[in-house]
């Protein structure tokens, strides 16, 4: 297993992903993105990822983030979505994302890393805490959909 920066041909790996974690979260009917809108983001430098890519070439994994502004802290790494495909979760490939998106984020001399968890995702909250993330409790997420 390898960890990279994404590359163009990693995108249906990663919706793919994408949906499987919607699934999880109980929300695969709310991902309307398609291939096309990851293909036009990705070459518009909207977002960029970290895979997790098997001997064979398929993505086990991804992190996909942007680089973003904390008017508090300064840049600032917001890591959008997290994934490890099912089958291989607890086998340590998750540990090697999130390690090399946190040395992602120091090499572009960011301040800080931030991203949500659902409050029931008690499988991830274990995984951050033993990461020694700060889980806020007090912020309400605000959105608008246009």
């Amino acid at each position: 297993m390898t960890i990279r920066k994404a590359k163009t041909k990693d995108l249906p790996g990663i919706l793919r992903l994408v949906h499987e974690l919607a699934e999880y979260e109980l929300a695969a009917d709310q991902v309307t993105a398609t291939i096309d809108d990851y293909q036009k983001a990705f070459q518009d430098n909207v977002f960029d990822a970290l895979v997790a890519v098997d001997k064979d070439g398929k993505i086990t994994g991804t992190c996909i983030f942007c680089i973003t502004w904390s008017t508090w802290k300064g840049k600032m790494l917001y890591l959008e979505d997290f994934v490890v495909d099912r089958h291989l979760r607890q086998s340590g490939i998750g540990q090697k994302l999130f390690d090399a998106t946190i040395n992602h984020a120091k090499k572009l001399h960011c301040a800080l890393i931030k991203w949500q968890v659902l409050d029931w995702n008690r499988p991830a909250l274990k995984f951050y805490e033993k990461n020694k993330a700060v889980i806020e409790k007090e912020w309400w997420n605000g959105k608008i959909y246009l």
